[in-house]
């Protein structure tokens, strides 16, 4: 009997030696670095935060609660967004948030991340949908920072503290990628016009000051058409255009001056000068002297004729003469 009772007694022995072991172990909590603890004691909150180190507690009456309190990078899923402009996208961010205050992340919200993901989510949907397209897509700094003072304010009471939140991608429907397309190219075609139409009107004002400078100075004027021919000889050109002066077409164009008004008129043109050779009678001049002698030998004949048969009527015998050789000379000519 008193070898069981000692059996027993060292395994009860034992056992509470296991049991004192493990109260110990469970009473003695490492804390780390990034981490603050909050400790329960029959379920109230013991103090402040604990600081990273080993810490005590009761075993069976106190509960330590670790919060962690590095920053978290958090994905916000794409939202389906209709703009201020009624267009439909798809727009996801990314949002960058920590636990500033350890006993309120753990008592005033049942869980953080989750409450902070769905926040986030809303937010992004109402201010992305009071701005148009075109804001989405060019200020979205503006964006950023809306959402992101909203969201703060939101999760402050949590000790929650979000520090950035950046919209990630806009997804746009196919129509709107094409109507977009078609848009840049207008603008850049707008842009194109608007350069090309500044550089001609450029060009004109510098012409009309090089215009002013070779009226000043005639001499210029020849110096540019040998510079331009140069230019254009020296492309291995076979043709080769020489411009000629309009002053050398001067004596042309008075000698032929008023003809085409005689012709237009109805009225016989006369002869054509010959500025070749200026004095030299040409074939159709000697032929019309010739006629009007004609006349006049023929006139004067008549008129004697005249006088030797009426005796006397000379005035009438030259007139009658005079009328037959100018009608002799036409015939001629």
């Amino acid at each position: 009997m008193d070898a069981i009772f000692d059996n027993g007694l060292n395994l009860f022995v034992i056992a509470l030696l296991a049991l004192i072991v493990a109260l110990l172990a469970s009473a003695i909590r490492i804390i780390k670095q990034y981490e603050h603890g909050v400790v329960f004691r029959l379920g109230r909150v013991l103090g402040g935060p604990k600081e990273p180190g080993p810490r005590l507690i009761i075993p069976l009456v106190d509960n330590l609660e670790k919060v962690n309190l590095q920053e978290v990078t958090m994905n916000v899923p794409q939202q389906d967004v209709i703009t201020r402009d009624n267009v439909t996208v798809r727009v996801d961010a990314v949002v960058y948030f920590r636990v500033i205050d350890a006993i309120r992340a753990t008592v005033q919200v049942q869980n953080y991340l989750f409450a902070t993901s769905q926040v986030c989510q809303t937010t992004l949907r109402s201010v992305c949908g009071t701005a148009e397209l075109d804001e989405l897509l060019s200020e979205r700094e503006r964006l950023n920072a809306q959402v992101q003072q909203i969201v703060d304010e939101l999760t402050e009471p949590w000790g929650v503290k979000v520090r950035l939140v950046e919209i990630r991608d806009v997804v746009l429907g196919s129509d709107i990628q094409r109507a977009m397309a078609r848009q840049a190219e207008a603008e850049r075609d707008r842009r194109a016009r608007i350069i090309n139409a500044e550089g001609e009107f450029q060009a004109a004002a510098k012409l009309s000051e090089a215009a002013t400078v070779i009226a000043q100075h005639p001499i210029a004027y020849q110096l540019r058409m040998l510079q331009t021919m140069v230019d254009v000889a020296g492309h291995q050109n076979s043709t080769l255009i020489f411009p000629i002066p309009i002053e050398l077409l001067g004596p042309f164009r008075s000698a032929f001056e008023g003809y085409a008004e005689r012709i237009a008129a109805g009225e016989k043109p006369p002869p054509i000068p010959d500025v070749s050779t200026p004095g030299t009678m040409t074939g159709e001049d000697s032929g019309i002297g010739q006629a009007g002698g004609a006349g006049r030998s023929t006139g004067s004949s008549g008129g004697s004729t005249g006088a030797e048969s009426s005796g006397g009527s000379t005035g009438s015998g030259d007139d009658q003469g005079d009328d037959q050789a100018g009608e002799q000379g036409d015939d001629r000519s």
